[in-house]
């Protein structure tokens, strides 16, 4: 029993880096044009997916569970982020 909810946990943890990677990607692609390397996608990804969360919460939206959902989710977000960096880069130089 516990295998199994090891299991379930691990990938669960697994589908969220991935979604991650590839909304980290997307973003970077889209506001930068490339993307950030391997670690740097996955991380704007993730804190996107935090950011994209809370704003569908606010908006009363959810992904409802899917995978595409999930990295459209993460995908705005990190958008949002990526513009917030840039446009606090651009004002300190």
């Amino acid at each position: 029993m516990y295998i199994l909810l090891f299991i379930f946990h691990t990938m669960g943890i697994l589908i969220s880096l991935i979604v991650g990677l590839i909304a980290g990607f997307l973003a970077g692609i889209f506001v930068k044009g490339r993307g950030f390397g391997l670690i740097g996608d996955t991380i704007v990804g993730l804190v996107g997916g935090f950011i994209g969360g809370i704003i569908f919460n606010l908006l009363g939206l959810d992904s409802n569970g899917s995978i595409l959902g999930s990295i459209l989710i993460s995908f705005i977000g990190a958008v949002v982020l990526l513009f917030i960096v840039k446009t606090f880069v651009k004002a300190a130089a």
